[in-house]
């Protein structure tokens, strides 16, 4: 990690707990170690996008922060600075991290170090991918995934190889405009599905206009 990346350390608060984060300082910031995410075809300008936090992933988090995690299985796609997955850990759930920036799996690292949790467990894969070991989960999670229109049918595949034969799904879209062709696909695939807007965001600083997806088999 280049000493040139600039970082900001802030501390957010949830129900029950503090949870300590170390992000990027801004979206400016830019370090591609040995070409590792030009070569996985991350560009320059969307390299530093994992490395902040979005308020979709401040709303998944503040969800998780007292939903029912007994005897849940949990992943977290696409989980950029993995802020869910970090107030998760801190309950002791069983919470497992996936991302496709080669950098994700670093600071996630770094922050439960200094919330001074049990490690967790991260695998760099991409949704295209058959090959990786995750196995099953009861509940998946995500924020902010559905930017890209092409990415909906890899996605859908990605979470119903890793769902068990009942189990939840929940993912907080900010209203990018992919997420009506997206449910479409989990319902061919035997989910359910609702839609609604969080119930609570006075933690946020400007107005969400996105909705809370939730998807169940």
């Amino acid at each position: 990690m280049s000493s040139s990346l600039r970082f900001r350390y802030q501390t957010l608060e949830f129900i029950n707990a503090d949870i300590h984060v170390r992000t990027l300082r801004d979206t400016q910031q830019y370090h591609d170690t040995d070409d590792m995410a030009h070569n996985l075809g991350i560009s320059s300008a969307s390299w530093p996008l994992f490395g902040v936090i979005w308020d979709s992933s401040k709303i998944l988090a503040h969800l998780m922060s007292d939903f029912e995690i007994e005897g849940k299985r949990i992943l977290e796609v696409g989980c950029g600075i993995g802020l869910a997955s970090l107030v998760l850990n801190h309950r002791a759930a069983d919470i497992t991290a996936t991302d496709y920036h080669p950098e994700a799996e670093r600071f996630m690292d770094e922050n439960v170090r200094i919330n001074n949790d049990k490690l967790i467990p991260f695998t760099r894969t991409g949704w295209g991918d058959f090959d990786d070991t995750l196995g099953e989960f009861d509940l998946i999670i995500g924020s902010d995934l559905l930017y890209e229109r092409d990415h909906i049918n890899l996605l859908a595949g990605f979470i119903d190889r890793h769902t068990k034969e009942h189990c939840e799904v929940i993912i907080v879209d900010p209203g990018r405009g992919n997420h009506s062709n997206f449910s479409k696909k989990m319902v061919n695939l035997d989910f359910s599905h609702t839609q609604s807007k969080p119930l609570d965001m006075t933690y946020l600083t400007q107005a969400f206009k996105g909705q809370l997806l939730r998807y169940v088999r």
